[in-house]
């Protein structure tokens, strides 16, 4: 009687194995096998939030735009020193990245709005990593003034393809309350992953 229940059971096991198969490994479900490495600046962690967002539904491999010197100070002091930066075309010195974006078939680079453009640690970016041939996502945080962040960023990615790009909306009192809703940002995500 034991050797019979045995049998049922394997019979029973084989037969949920082929209705019901085993998810796919991690590195199979981008179906293209293109590396992707999301790129971001954040200050107030909003757009790192996204970047976090992005790097786990593609998946993909995630690093931090971080300058040489920190930006400092009250909120009212950076945003000053962000507005300076901005009209006099400064690029501040960034860190090394860690990794290298040529290795990468697609490239998703996030930014803050900074006085209605990107980051200067973000312009700073483009003008250091080349980003010929590669697919480019280009996303953009922002509290209600959107400016020409996306415009700007892409005229900056010489030689890209830029596949999408999305801005996306926090609480204008400075807040990291996300205005637009997850599941568009999911769904724009999946339109291009």
């Amino acid at each position: 009687m034991n050797k019979n229940i045995v049998k049922i059971m394997a019979a029973a096991a084989a037969l949920l194995m082929t209705a019901f198969p085993v998810a796919a490994a991690e590195e199979d479900i981008m179906t293209d096998n293109s590396k992707t490495l999301v790129v971001y600046f954040s200050h107030t962690g909003n757009t790192k939030s996204i970047a976090e967002r992005i790097a786990a539904a593609v998946p993909a491999d995630i690093v931090r735009i971080e300058t040489v010197t920190p930006y400092t100070g009250s909120p009212n002091e950076v945003s000053a020193q962000g507005k300076r930066e901005v009209d006099s075309g400064y690029r501040p010195a960034i860190k090394p990245l860690g990794v290298n974006p040529a290795d990468y078939d697609r490239i998703v680079i996030g930014t803050p709005t900074w006085w209605y453009t990107m980051a200067p640690a973000v312009a700073t970016f483009f003008d250091t990593v080349d980003l010929s041939g590669k697919d480019v996502v280009l996303y953009m945080t922002n509290a209600g003034w959107p400016g020409h962040v996306i415009k700007d960023m892409t005229a900056a990615a010489k030689g890209a393809d830029v596949i999408a790009s999305k801005e996306i909306l926090f609480d204008s009192n400075g807040g990291n309350r996300m205005i637009t809703p997850a599941a568009e940002i999911d769904e724009w995500i999946a339109g291009w992953k």
